[in-house]
């Protein structure tokens, strides 16, 4: 898994210029060595079966789909690897999803760099890392507070968020790799879940969630 103390790790990240940026950081890190590049799930999922790493250091939405419910896979495939999640979305379920999926980090995309190799390390060391706020908030929730407001799905979660936001179905559609005609779909749940019907109410909704 790793040779000495080196922490050895798995980029996952599909946009390429990212990926390159990051890899750029770590491997000016003394102890982390950068060992395999994955660009969907589904690689990512054969490279940490295959390479082993200490760390994988995985991209929230990949081009097939949310990278949650893979965690456990990912992990069945290399035991003993830790799963670090990076993201632009700054909702509160969706970190405690990931927690529970068996992510042992949560940075978010625009944290200080050290910030990302604060959970790298923590990981590799068997902790937990999450990024300062979204903690404050979870510890604000409490232990039994259910991850989902109104059982939404973790990608009718991003959806709102970005809704909320106040990004387009089309923008929607192409942040997250998805058709027009699914990001509609996934609002038109989103409104019959939480029995909001306007852009102005599911604004107000993911407010008073802590989705935005």
């Amino acid at each position: 898994m790793s040779m000495g103390g080196t922490i050895t790790l798995l980029l996952a990240e599909d946009h390429r210029v990212v990926r390159a940026g990051l890899r750029l950081l770590l491997d000016r890190q003394e102890g982390i060595e950068v060992i395999g590049e994955a660009g969907d799930i589904a690689e990512t999922e054969r490279r940490a079966a295959e390479l082993r790493p200490r760390v994988v250091v995985l991209d929230i939405d990949l081009p097939d789909g949310s990278s949650i419910p893979a965690i456990p896979r990912i992990q069945q495939g290399a035991p003993g690897t830790r799963i670090v999640i990076l993201t632009m979305h700054t909702a509160p379920a969706l970190a405690r999803d990931a927690l529970r999926a068996g992510a042992t980090g949560f940075v978010l995309k625009d944290a200080p760099e050290e910030e990302l190799l604060a959970a790298i390390r923590a990981a590799a060391s068997g902790r937990t890392y999450l990024n300062p706020e979204l903690g404050a908030q979870l510890a604000a929730e409490g232990p039994d507070a259910g991850g989902r407001p109104d059982d939404l799905s973790a990608r009718e979660l991003e959806v709102l968020e970005l809704i909320a936001l106040g990004h387009t179905n089309g923008e929607i559609a192409s942040r997250l790799f998805l058709s027009v005609r699914t990001v509609e779909s996934h609002r038109a749940h989103i409104q019959q879940k939480t029995r909001r019907s306007t852009r102005a109410e599911l604004v107000a909704y993911a407010r008073e969630h802590g989705i935005v």
